[in-house]
């Protein structure tokens, strides 16, 4: 298994997280690529990379919360940092009218500036949407033809934008809301169109903890070894294998991120 999405520089890993990669290893999952939101946590998700090189990867980007702080060289930065042979995508990149932490306007200036540059180095972008579909769609469609691969981290949208995205070939992300009998039923209703070539598994952890895990864990931190749990549920709501699952999310995040074969 691939996780595709993890928030390991967050600080509640920061005194277990050799430990924390280990129990990944002992859960079969073979690669996760680290999760960069700002250009600080960029750079920190590239140095934790290079302590376990071909095992850690990571994104390089600016997550639309802090779209506001950017400073008037990021591009630059985010540019140095795809140089580096770990960083296989753009982003936490796109938007989030839900808390408007920035401004609708900044946020959209940053994500097209990012997937400009996405589509210069070639790279694949990894995409944020909360609350802002319509905008979000309008404003990646342009780019889609240019950029390798796109990838919705985190879906939890409904049928009509499942659908759109698929149509547009963009790659769907689905983590453990899908465990969330009450939060997530509108996604575990519709997960079932999700070809499997399309299909990628993340934790997003330290966020939304399998609710499915028994006994529950002492700790609300969610960790990469908990990606079977989400495995488990996708398979009972696609009525497809957990093996299948396994093997075709992985094989797509291999395709995706440019991973060792």
């Amino acid at each position: 298994m691939i996780d595709i999405g993890v928030n390991l520089t967050n600080s509640r890993f920061d005194k277990d997280r050799d430990s924390v990669i280990a129990r990944a290893k002992c859960a079969e999952i073979t690669a996760m690529l680290v999760t960069g939101t700002n250009i600080a946590e960029s750079h920190k998700a590239s140095t934790l990379c290079q302590k376990y090189p071909n095992y850690l990867f990571c994104t390089a980007g600016v997550h639309p919360h802090d779209a506001d702080n950017v400073t008037s060289d990021y591009l630059e930065q985010l540019r140095a940092l795809a140089s580096n042979n770990e960083v296989k995508a753009i982003g936490e990149c796109g938007l989030d009218f839900n808390r408007n932490f920035s401004k609708p306007a900044q946020q959209e200036k940053v994500f097209t500036e990012q997937l400009v540059l996405a589509s210069e180095l070639g790279l694949p972008v990894f995409l944020h949407q909360r609350d802002a579909f319509d905008k979000w769609m309008n404003i990646l469609s342009p780019f889609l033809n240019d950029l390798p691969f796109a990838i919705s981290h985190c879906f939890t949208g409904s049928e009509s934008e499942l659908k759109q995205c698929l149509e547009n070939d963009v790659y769907i992300g689905i983590t453990g809301w899908i465990c969330d009998v009450k939060r997530g039923q509108g996604l575990r209703d519709i997960v079932r169109h999700i070809p499997l070539d399309k299909l990628l598994i993340e934790t997003d952890a330290p966020y939304l903890t399998p609710k499915n895990i028994k006994p529950r864990p002492k700790s609300s931190r969610n960790e990469p070894s908990y990606l079977p749990y989400i495995v488990n549920v996708l398979s009972e709501c696609m009525s497809v294998s957990e093996s299948a699952i396994i093997e075709h999310s992985t094989n797509n995040a291999k395709l995706v991120f440019g991973l060792p074969q």
